[in-house]
């Protein structure tokens, strides 16, 4: 059982470490194609914008295709596309191979949180689902850091390859140890947006948008919100990123243990509202390497806390379509990290970068109040129903 979530983990760890690798080799990007650093940070958004639109669509077409064929096609295309990336010979063509890698990632990723879910009793839902979460924020502390001083040392190009070469680990993986795989029954595109008729679950999937939101509006852009802190070194900004992924991987595994002993909302509302006010001082705190250590390993800790209780949540909203709501909250997911990449860009050009942090924590707020809704329409539900 535990193998089989480390090999779904491994290919999250290689999708997770695609998704975020692009934050450190931005300026690089920028200037192999002689764009502003603000439009080089639209390849995170056409990444997210193709997985956000294609997950359900994926989902819906694919639904009676074996498990294990899903995720294996869906990484065959994520390894040639981001070949393809690295022998990209224009800023537009590479802008297209991330919308192609998205495919990939919304073809796998969903697949394995569900299958994640199949694969446990229901009291271990959220350790379950954070081991797989895991592979993401492991994606942070390691694969991520480890792409960015590729980029640095030698060429953006080479980081893509790198990242190919993880996919192709995840392929072996998911080969080797994942089999048997319950397929769930077909579900056609309407009902998988059914859920959506729902408030309970549409409140829960904005704060879901809200938060990642306000998370990658500052990690997409963190080599220019934590400069002074960097004082141009790749090293430091390796190290940088590697704090930040060892917290965010901690965090998950501890939010996930929390949620089977508090519940969701307790968890949420704690992490929300510190995520927010940690977010709010980085004007300040990323100006000497010092308390920027320190800020960034608490933002760590609390972004990666937050998809645990989360999926919980939606779970228990919707027990009979877990596999549904939780492709759901993949797509509200990297709704909020193409939002982030668009509202970044402009908050660099309006308050200045060193300022993003103040627009993230506004935007964590709003997802703070979009959980609070949430609870008040499920306690209402409930109480209708007694």
């Amino acid at each position: 059982m535990e193998k089989r979530l480390l090999a779904l983990a491994l290919g999250m760890f290689a999708i997770g470490t695609d998704g975020f690798v692009m934050a450190g080799v931005l300026p690089e990007l920028a200037n192999s194609f002689h764009v502003s650093i603000s439009a080089a940070g639209q390849v995170t958004t056409a990444y997210a914008l193709s997985y956000a639109l294609l997950a359900p669509t994926v989902a819906a077409i694919a639904g009676n295709l074996p498990r294990k064929m899903l995720m294996l096609s869906g990484l065959t295309i994520f390894i040639a596309a981001n070949l393809a990336t690295a022998a990209a010979p224009s800023f537009g063509f590479a802008i297209a191979m991330r919308l192609v890698t998205g495919l990939g990632a919304a073809m796998f990723a969903p697949t394995a949180s569900g299958a994640g879910v199949l694969l446990v009793p229901p009291e271990r839902r959220g350790f379950a689902l954070s081991v797989i979460i895991g592979g993401l924020t492991t994606a942070t502390a390691l694969g991520s850091p480890m792409g960015s001083l590729i980029g640095a040392l030698g060429d953006w190009r080479w980081t893509m390859i790198f990242v190919s070469s993880l996919g192709l680990v995840a392929f072996l993986g998911v080969t080797a140890f994942l089999s048997n795989i319950p397929t769930p029954p077909a579900v056609g595109l309407a009902k998988r947006l059914a859920p959506l008729r729902d408030s309970r679950v549409v409140l829960t999937l904005m704060t879901t948008l809200l938060s990642m939101g306000g998370f990658f509006t500052v990690y997409t852009y963190f080599s220019v919100v934590f400069d002074r802190a960097v004082g141009g070194s790749p090293l430091v900004f390796g190290a940088l990123l590697v704090a930040w992924g060892v917290a965010g991987t901690f965090g998950n595994l501890f939010a996930g243990r929390l949620v089977d002993r508090l519940g969701a909302r307790k968890v949420l509302l704690m992490v929300l509202t510190l995520a927010a006010a940690d977010m709010a001082s980085f004007a300040w705190t990323g100006a000497n390497l010092g308390t920027a250590v320190a800020a960034i390993v608490i933002w760590g800790v609390f972004s990666w806390s937050v998809q645990a209780p989360q999926q919980s949540r939606l779970v228990a909203l919707q027990p009979a379509l877990a596999p549904v709501v939780l492709g759901l909250n993949n797509t509200g997911t990297y709704l909020g990290v193409t939002s982030a990449g668009i509202i970044g860009a402009l908050g660099i050009q309006t308050i200045g970068a060193h300022n993003l942090g103040i627009v993230g924590a506004v935007l964590v707020l709003f997802a703070l109040a979009a959980c609070e809704f949430a609870t008040w329409r499920i306690t209402s539900v409930e109480f209708a129903t007694v």
